[in-house]
């Protein structure tokens, strides 16, 4: 990846790898669980701590290969009787239902369950070696493969459901007499048909076990995510004039009939009720939308933003933690921070709330039915009542109180024939 952020915390859809994966095993109610990292990567114990504190971790401190990697979870999962899945953090899109097909199998009688796919491009994979009667007979790594078993389309993805109560016994027949070294996790398959446990494997598509190793890989990966987000949103009821413009995170929740224009950035904790339209070049992240809510073009709505049912908020238009009650425009350049918005309230274009001092933020509020003139600067923490009017070219830096007008504009002053004067004058110099 070449960066000092270790390869399974970059991020697909506004989430870590890592969490895609976690979150994967909390959905299947798996339990316990724990994760394996390898040395000198806190980091990772760290975003797994943030996640569960209660899941566990332990350090391969040495890297054995991957039968070593789960033969270190042995503590934690000494005789326990349950099913065991191994699952990679490199891989984020794999889907509960995968898994769920993962499980049926197994309940049909396999002691272990290879999750695969078919790849028109197989070099670098393990193969998956099926025989006569359907059942997985082996795998072989890509370095120990002959001819004929790399013209193999059948690849492994790694990941396994295993009976635990034989996983341990499988594991210690694991020996490393390979190309590498290492002792793999795949030569269990050969060892458990040697003692008569039955091996299957399924298939999944290839995407949802693409492996991250590269930035390219991960832009693929990202392109697969919003794939399917897209695909879920138009199934779940919203429009999207332009699907491959429109980008989501993981938890983008959106309601029935919404409409999103093209060029539109959901971040992580975007929720949004019915009948919202969202303009393009909107970017939104932490934020909520009531009802029947217009959202730009070009407007950023921050976290903290909720923007009440029916209220409009329009080109260039940046709101930060604030609340936006129902029924309330805030049209054009304008910037709401910290601040709660009434009703029915009218902001004005070039409307600024002063809400930082250089030190500390302050609030403002303006009240239900107020309306703010143009090219107003409202110094908080400011109190602007129910009902008040500012004038145009106002800084309001005092509370205003219900119906009144609070302007600052200085006497307009108006002097006779000054451009003929001006221009007399400046013609002069110049010779």
């Amino acid at each position: 990846m070449r960066s000092k952020t270790p390869k399974v915390l970059h991020t697909v859809g506004g989430r870590s790898m890592l969490h895609h994966v976690l979150s994967l095993v909390k959905q299947t109610a798996a339990s316990p669980a724990m994760v394996i990292v390898g040395p000198h990567m806190q980091q990772v114990s760290d975003a797994v701590a943030a996640f569960d504190p209660a899941m566990g971790v332990r350090v391969q401190e040495t890297p054995l290969g991957t039968a070593h990697a789960v033969l270190i979870s042995q503590p934690l999962l000494d005789g326990f009787k349950g099913d065991v899945f191994i699952l990679y953090a490199d891989t984020p899109l794999i889907q509960v239902s995968t898994l769920d097909r993962m499980i049926a199998a197994r309940a049909e009688g396999a002691q272990i369950v290879v999750l695969g796919f078919h790849s028109d491009h197989p070099t670098g994979y393990g193969r998956l070696l099926i025989n006569e009667d359907g059942h997985l007979a082996g795998i072989v790594e890509q370095g120990e493969a002959t001819s004929e078993q790399k013209a193999i389309t059948f690849c492994n993805s790694g990941v396994m459901l295993i009976d635990g109560s034989i996983l341990f016994e499988l594991l210690d027949q694991v020996a490393c007499d390979n190309a590498k070294g290492e002792y793999y996790l795949t030569d269990i398959i050969a060892i458990a048909r040697n003692r008569q446990y039955k091996s299957v494997a399924i298939a999944c598509d290839e995407t949802e076990v693409l492996g991250v190793n590269s930035r390219s890989e991960l832009a693929q990966a990202e392109a697969g995510f919003q794939k399917r987000m897209r695909i879920a949103a138009m199934d779940e009821g919203a429009t999207l004039i332009e699907p491959d413009s429109v980008f989501f995170s993981y938890d983008t929740d959106l309601g029935q009939d919404v409409t999103i224009l093209p060029n539109v950035f959901f971040g992580p904790g975007v929720t949004i009720d019915d009948n919202v339209t969202v303009k393009s070049f909107s970017h939104l992240e932490g934020t909520t939308i009531g009802q029947e809510a217009q959202i730009g073009p070009f407007a950023r709505l921050r976290p903290g933003a909720d923007i009440g049912e029916g209220a409009r908020i329009g080109n260039f238009v940046e709101i930060k933690k604030s609340v936006v009650e129902e029924g309330a425009k805030i049209n054009h350049l304008t910037y709401i921070g910290d601040t709660f918005v009434g009703a029915g309230a009218n902001i004005g274009a070039g409307t600024i709330t002063c809400n930082y001092d250089g030190f500390d933020k302050h609030e403002t509020h303006i009240g239900r039915g107020a309306f703010i003139g143009s090219n107003n600067c409202l110094v908080a923490p400011v109190r602007i009542a129910d009902g008040a009017y500012t004038g145009a070219g106002s800084v309001i830096s005092a509370d205003v109180s219900e119906g009144a007008l609070a302007l600052t504009r200085v006497a307009q002053k108006e002097i006779p024939g000054w451009v003929a004067k001006f221009k007399a004058k400046r013609k002069a110099s110049e010779s």
